[in-house]
């Protein structure tokens, strides 16, 4: 498994974790006893790279509160200095799961000392902006993190759900080292994004990027999921109508899985990290062999030629996908 660099700044194996799962939107959180264990044996399989947030946040049945950054704290504690910890700010959550954005200078201040107590950490490897902030210039931002970076709180940077005008504009600024945007086979639209990642030595770290799980082929319409808790229950491709959609690519998957001894959900990964060498996507389980699963697919090679027969593929495809887009 060949390692990559995150915008020069730091070497971690292909795959990350996306860590969300375990406290927000995926249902009810998971005991904090088994999370700390579970992402502890993560890293143990060879995790090295960790993304969590401010924002990710679940109720357990008694009441009380979940902190996604306490668990990967206490998980990473006694392994801190080998592990890259991600964590983002500027995002909170309505009752009714709309976002509430504030990324002023106070805010980022406030929300990264906050951030370091639950982690048990004196410094953040890449602190991302969440979502950014129609309020806030792209200068200011930068300019905080410039200074947080200065005074050693943070290590680099990046942006969440970015576009090419606010990349160019805040890292003229202060170096962006990574962005995190949406991108599966479901979700292609950031990738005219990709020219300008390699203009600058950006490193492109991919959320969902199995499409909320739909690309393990494990859920359907008639899934049971897990409550008020779990957002997927009404994302557009577990609807009757967008998994028939989409159904002509799960099929698609599972032959060429056949072929290269591959479940759906390493293909859907190992296709994206073949594409490019700074793609780095960050799936998230609860489940261990469904971790060790995602790690594997760092050593499946696809070839250009056959990352380029996928993607022909997938441009005759038309998914209804969570995420705003009618992709293609």
């Amino acid at each position: 498994m060949e390692k990559r660099k995150i915008g020069g700044k730091f070497t971690v194996n292909p795959i990350g974790l996306g860590c969300m799962g375990f406290s927000h939107a995926s249902g009810d959180p998971t005991p904090e006893e088994l999370s700390v264990k579970t992402l502890r044996e993560a890293f143990e399989l060879g995790y090295d790279f960790f993304d969590t947030a401010e924002a990710y946040t679940g109720e357990y049945p008694d009441g009380s509160i979940s902190y996604n950054e306490e668990l990967v704290g206490k998980a990473l504690k006694e392994v801190r200095d080998k592990a890259v910890i991600c964590t983002k700010m500027g995002v909170g959550h309505n009752p009714d799961r709309t976002l509430r954005l504030d990324s002023s200078p106070e805010t980022i201040r406030r929300s990264l000392e906050t951030s370091l107590k639950r982690l048990g950490t004196d410094h953040v490897d890449i602190y991302y902006q969440h979502r950014i902030d129609p309020k806030v210039e792209p200068e200011t931002v930068a300019e905080t993190m410039g200074a947080l970076i200065r005074e050693g709180k943070i290590l680099s940077w990046g942006i969440s759900e970015t576009t090419e005008e606010y990349l160019r504009r805040a890292h003229a600024v202060t170096s962006v080292t990574a962005i995190e945007n949406r991108y599966s086979m479901m979700a292609r639209w950031h990738e005219k994004i990709f020219p300008v990642c390699e203009e600058l030595g950006i490193a492109y770290v991919a959320f969902s990027p199995m499409a909320n799980g739909f690309l393990t082929g494990a859920y359907s319409p008639s899934t049971q999921f897990e409550g008020r808790q779990d957002y997927r229950a009404n994302m557009p491709q577990y609807s009757e109508e967008g998994y028939a959609k989409a159904k002509e690519l799960l099929d698609y998957l599972d032959a060429l899985g056949k072929e290269k001894n591959a479940t759906m959900g390493q293909l859907s990964l190992a296709w994206m990290i073949c594409k490019k060498p700074y793609i780095i996507p960050i799936p998230g389980s609860r489940k261990l062999a469904r971790l060790k699963e995602n790690f594997e697919a760092g050593n499946i090679s696809l070839t250009p030629d056959e990352i380029a027969a996928i993607d022909g593929k997938l441009d005759t495809m038309r998914f209804d996908v969570f995420g705003g887009h009618a992709a293609k």
